[in-house]
């Protein structure tokens, strides 16, 4: 077995550099750090996964306002949940935080099991650096952290060769992790750790001549700090194509299905989707015998982190229907439901002038997301 080189600085030495600059310039007024509970750090780290803080701080207050508890939030429908999730992406979050918070009180009496990392971990959505991060963040608790931004920092530091992805490279980084955790202020440390690599080893530009370890990266000093931490090994997204039928009937209604609990867009609400056309007609001659269609709008395309989704709107006409299938609905747009809606239709939905079925007016709705 090859040896691991040591670490570039003493644990002592590392943690008073990191903290000295969290305490200049790092992040002290962020809505879930104050209060810190264990509930509201929980949620935060749920919708910081894969999504900056700037775009997280609106969803979460509102969360909070309609979700004050986890007993609020266990006691909600999904639909309720999926609603204030819309447009943040990545929607299984959404779905494992109700399941969790279900857990949580079926489970646990509703309280976090915060002094046991491995029932932390077990819950749904969580996982060994998120488990880590809200035990030491809502009870100052010693647990090690290894999320993108800690990845990214520590394999620039060390120069660590190899995708992160790779179980040997993940060990080396949680080894390189557990050995600068510290064991006093832990709620700062994780907090530093997260926002020194969100705001200063950022991604595309790291602003090394402000970094206090600049004198010690090794990628910096090899002036390959884009090169760290290497990408995911890379390979063509394929692309699907859908029909998104928008039914409307005369009142200005648009009917909607939810999709299955799991899998793309799960438990969202939706427009009916179909492979070509000749299934769309076939399903209209079934369901709504006398539908008519209208021109078909312009394509646009969804971008998932495994697919591309090239989707075409075909705009149908009812002047009634009153009986829906299972898992149907009617949706007002002037009148919206408080459901979850997948992003795509969302945009499609709020472009539908009343009683229209032409294509809407200015660009076509294109929506990009990497979301689930």
């Amino acid at each position: 077995m090859t040896q691991m080189p040591p670490p570039v600085l003493a644990p002592d030495v590392f943690q008073r550099r990191l903290l000295g600059w969290f305490d200049a310039h790092g992040r002290h007024d962020l809505p879930w750090q104050h209060e810190r509970t264990p509930y509201r750090v929980w949620v935060s780290e749920i919708m910081l996964q894969q999504t900056q803080v700037a775009t997280v701080i609106p969803y979460f207050e509102r969360f909070m306002a309609r979700f004050p508890n986890v007993l609020a939030l266990a006691g909600a429908s999904q639909d309720e949940v999926l609603h204030l999730w819309t447009g943040l992406g990545y929607y299984a979050r959404g779905r494992n935080l109700h399941k969790a918070a279900r857990v949580v009180v079926d489970e646990h009496g509703g309280e976090f099991p915060v002094h046991n990392l491995d029932d932390m971990a077990a819950l749904p959505g969580i996982g060994r650096s998120t488990a880590g991060a809200i035990i030491a963040q809502s009870t100052g608790q010693r647990a090690t952290i290894l999320d993108g931004n800690v990845k990214r920092s520590l394999s620039r530091l060390h120069a660590v060769e190899g995708w992160p992805g790779r179980p040997a490279v993940e060990r080396r980084l949680w080894a390189l992790a557990e050995h600068f955790t510290p064991r006093e202020r832990l709620v700062d440390y994780t907090q530093a750790m997260m926002d020194f690599g969100a705001t200063l080893c950022r991604r595309g530009r790291p602003d090394c001549a402000r970094c206090p370890f600049n004198d010690v990266c090794l990628a910096h000093e090899r002036g390959e700090e884009r090169r760290f931490p290497e990408s995911k090994p890379s390979k063509a997204l394929p692309t699907r194509t859908t029909l998104m039928l928008l039914l409307c009937d005369d009142d200005g209604r648009v009917l909607l299905e939810q999709r299955p609990p799991s899998g793309l867009w799960g438990g969202l609400w939706g427009l009916p989707q179909f492979d070509d056309g000749e299934s769309l007609r076939a399903w209209l001659d079934a369901r709504a015998p006398g539908a008519k269609l209208a021109p078909s709008w312009a394509s646009f395309t969804h971008v998932f982190s495994h697919f591309r989704l090239d989707i075409t709107p075909q705009p149908a006409r009812i002047a009634r229907l009153d009986a829906v299938g299972e898992a149907q609905r009617w949706y007002d747009p002037e009148q919206p439901d408080s459901i979850g809606l997948a992003a795509p239709v969302k945009a499609l939905l709020s472009s539908l002038a009343p009683f229209t079925l032409t294509a809407p007016a200015g660009p076509e709705p294109l929506h990009q997301e990497y979301s689930s």
